[in-house]
């Protein structure tokens, strides 16, 4: 089998491997909704069409590995490890880590955002959802707004003065003052929700399908949507969204792939392979045994400056500044 084949049967294989998890370890989700429908701004004091709060019994995410670890890609032995055959394939990246800061190994991460020398973090879990901000060399929470215990945070996006976050199940969206955290509203949207960046202009939202929305971040009506694509294949399970010099990435759940993503026409161009990621960071990290073991890779933020990506994962200990360069 040649590198493009090879490439391409995994390709195809992931996305039809990564919708059947999907549907195995997520409760039924509604249909997505028509182009024309629209995701309302409400009032913060707004509550309606928020379930009732969760069993105990539903703390542990359905994002969570051990739900599907059975049927989780063996990236070890992936095709993606052959080089690019031509430029019709997604272009294939590898990482050099640069260096290394310490991560809040209780935080959930869902959502990361860095600014100015700060990083912002949205976490999950029931009872355990949050909004940070971190200093980034120490990782010590500078600033903590918790979300009440009925609510599964997850993606975040900084626009101007604003933070925007999503939660998972509820349908509902917050926004929040950049500086102070103070809650300044809330909309509600038909999907779940899952990561969530911007390109300056527009909120772009994923829902792990293989749609990514566009919002208009003053009315979060929808404003148009593109079905992500690898050679062809839709892809689902795209998870937090990161908006880099006119693509976005995605972390792709339940792997160590990223994928880069044209914006206007929904085709993954490249793919980014952080394969062994954490297990570089296990010197560095504290030697007390964790709370819960490490779960996926999630969780990426930009560095303009640079041009370096800040990476992490869900319960990890450490975070990762890394460099991308082809294969």
């Amino acid at each position: 089998m040649n590198a493009r084949s090879g490439l391409m049967v995994f390709l195809i294989a992931a996305a039809v491997l990564v919708t059947g998890v999907f549907v195995f370890s997520r409760q039924a989700r509604t249909n997505l909704p028509a182009a024309t429908d629209t995701m309302r701004i409400s009032p913060t004091a707004a509550t309606a069409s928020i379930p009732a709060s969760p069993s105990a019994t539903q703390g542990v995410n359905a994002q969570s590995t051990a739900a599907v670890a059975a049927t989780a890609p063996d990236l070890q032995a992936s095709p993606l490890a052959a080089p690019a055959a031509n430029g019709m394939q997604p272009a294939l990246y590898d990482y050099t880590v640069v260096n290394t800061f310490p991560h809040d190994p209780t935080a959930f991460t869902q959502g990361l955002v860095y600014l100015d020398g700060i990083l912002y973090e949205g976490t999950g879990l029931y009872g355990r959802s949050s909004l940070r901000k971190v200093e980034l060399a120490t990782g010590q929470v500078l600033q903590q707004h918790d979300l009440n215990e009925i609510y599964f945070g997850e993606g975040i996006a900084l626009l101007g003065d604003q933070i925007y976050q999503l939660t998972w199940k509820n349908g509902v969206g917050f926004i929040y003052d950049r500086e102070t955290f103070e809650e300044k509203g809330q909309f509600s949207y038909a999907t779940e929700g899952w990561g969530l960046t911007h390109d300056g202009q527009q909120l772009i939202m994923s829902d792990g399908t293989p749609v990514i929305y566009f919002l208009d971040p003053a009315t979060l009506q929808e404003t148009r949507r593109i079905t992500v694509t690898a050679e062809g294949q839709p892809l689902a399970q795209l998870n937090e969204l990161e908006y880099i010099d006119g693509k976005i990435l995605a972390n792709v759940w339940q792997t160590d792939l990223m994928v880069r993503i044209d914006p206007a026409t929904g085709i993954v161009d490249g793919v980014y392979d952080f394969t062994g990621l954490l297990a570089q960071g296990q010197s560095a990290a504290n030697s007390t045994p964790p709370a819960a073991p490490p779960d996926v890779l999630n969780g990426i933020a930009y560095d303009p400056a640079s041009g370096h990506l800040f990476v992490t994962g869900k319960l990890w200990p450490t975070l990762f500044e890394v460099e991308m360069h082809a294969r």
